[in-house]
């Protein structure tokens, strides 16, 4: 259930899942490919799963810079099932280095799938999933910046993140939980960043056949609930539209550090009935968000293109880009690819003796928490110190594919 502020995502499906087991350091898996991971010092531990560092089989052990982490839960549990579908569909590494080359970007903030299998020990069954290693996420950041980006840096965020929705849209997918959350920095430059946790991924178009816009009342609220789209709270299966409306509340609150529902989490469908009469009144909307006189324009021609769009139709993205563009130009800056996240550079940190508290807490073990799939990408955030920062999880819980 949402709680008010930051709450989790609804997800489907919710039932008893078997516990975690620990795996020593220096064990390997074998995955499909019958390439070998060796697995390191736990990051992460959860009801449902362990986070790993790791890397591929040698004689060395796995180092704390580590450039890949590794997920395992018991076989029988479904969330990791539910996400390698669309890692193996959409992700692979070759995939996306097309895209990038074909549409001419620097780089696509998709994590890599890097390999996945099951592996039997002590006489079960286990499941694992090695993808690349990510650092702070921008929720961190949001709250340690007083709950607001700079105008500038929600602009290239968004921009970042259209070019990651059209690519995922391209390959039958919506996302259907876009938030600052789910949006974690690369490992090696603070300027990138990708969008994580597909544990609500929807295959809204399988072999080119969009799904049908049916209302579903057991399916009302899915996805976070300040952020989730008019479709999802009335019980709608997620789209591209959808996927365009939650960026562009993530835009407002982002920005303005506000939503006009947000003190009212616990009501959904309070929620539902102000995001829909918003929509009919973008312009109260900025007001209500935005009361000094220079708004964003930007943002509330975004969200009228947005409005216009059908449940199955494609979304025209340069013209959004283009909307977003036009806003950067009015601050007087433009598409540098820099995200001005200055706090998240770890300035306070690289020092001997926080490396080496950060190093004996790795060997003591870490405390037990609640793992989504946005841990198994979330590592260290680092810049040549290889400080490792603890990570933050959330309940993941299967969604239907």
């Amino acid at each position: 259930m949402p709680r008010i502020k930051t709450s989790q995502p609804r997800r489907r499906g919710a039932v008893q899942r078997k516990l975690a087991e620990q795996f020593a350091a220096g064990e390997v898996l074998i995955d499909l490919r019958k390439q070998e991971w060796k697995v390191g010092q736990p990051i992460g531990q959860g009801g449902f799963g362990c986070l790993y560092l790791a890397d591929t089989n040698s004689s060395n052990s796995v180092g704390v810079d580590a450039r890949c982490v590794i997920k395992v839960e018991p076989s029988d549990n479904g969330p990791l099932f539910t996400e390698l579908k669309f890692y193996q569909r959409a992700a692979k590494p070759e995939q996306i280095k097309k895209w990038i080359h074909s549409h001419k970007l620097k780089y696509l903030g998709i994590p890599k799938y890097w390999g996945s299998g099951l592996h039997d020990k002590n006489g079960n069954s286990y499941r694992f999933m090695v993808m690349d290693r990510f650092g702070s996420d921008l929720q961190k950041l949001h709250e340690a910046n007083a709950k607001k980006f700079s105008r500038k840096t929600v602009l290239q965020l968004s921009l970042r993140i259209l070019d990651i929705l059209e690519y995922i849209h391209e390959h039958e997918y919506v996302h259907g939980d876009i938030k600052a959350s789910n949006l974690l920095l690369s490992y090696e430059n603070p300027d990138q960043v990708y969008l994580v946790d597909y544990g609500l991924a929807y295959r809204y178009c399988p072999e080119g056949i969009h799904k049908e816009y049916r209302e579903d009342p057991k399916r009302c609220h899915d996805g976070t609930i300040e952020f989730t789209s008019i479709d999802a709270h009335k019980g709608v299966a997620p789209s591209r539209r959808g996927d365009l409306e939650i960026l562009g509340y993530c835009m407002i609150h982002w920005l303005s550090g506000y939503l006009p529902w947000e003190d009212n989490l616990k009501d959904p469908n309070y929620v539902r009935d102000s995001k829909i009469s918003y929509r009919e009144n973008i312009a109260s909307l900025m007001d209500k968000c935005f009361p000094e006189k220079n708004k964003p324009d930007e943002i509330a021609k975004y969200l009228e293109e947005v409005k216009l769009l059908e449940y199955t139709e494609k979304p025209h993205y340069q013209r959004l880009r283009e909307i977003l563009l036009q806003g950067l130009k009015a601050t007087g800056s433009n598409d540098d690819g820099k995200l001005d996240l200055h706090i998240l550079q770890n300035g306070d940190l690289p020092t001997k003796k926080r490396k080496k508290e950060v190093e004996e807490n790795i060997e003591s073990g870490v405390e037990d928490m609640e793992i989504s799939t946005r841990s198994i990408l979330e590592g260290a955030q680092t810049r040549n110190d290889h400080d490792v920062l603890r990570i933050t999880t959330s309940k993941h819980i299967s969604s239907t594919d």
